[in-house]
């Protein structure tokens, strides 16, 4: 007999739909890039897709946490090992 699959939550509903929705835009901004098929996108439609993307997808853009040379940031200040012994090793 067959395993039941599980039905998806309305989030990963969601999440899926967005998924798909996000995919179908870059195929689309790809193809009228590479030239690829007869797409013709206005300059409105691709601010729309510009904003959209950059709403569901990250930019890769690189981020440097820093600061200035008299006050720098120090993110870890001590890093600790400890051994627990147990009172009772007996459990």
């Amino acid at each position: 007999m067959a395993a039941r699959k599980a039905i998806p939550s309305k989030e990963q509903q969601e999440r899926t739909r967005a998924a798909i929705k996000t995919s179908q835009l870059v195929n689309r901004l790809q193809a009228f890039a590479l030239a690829e098929k007869d797409i013709e996108i206005d300059s409105a439609r691709l601010k729309a897709i510009e904003i959209l993307l950059r709403k569901s997808l990250p930019d890769l853009s690189s981020v440097t946490l820093g600061g200035d040379e008299g006050n720098p940031i120090n993110l870890v200040h001590a890093i600790e090992r400890r051994i627990v012994r147990p009172d009772n090793p007996n459990g």
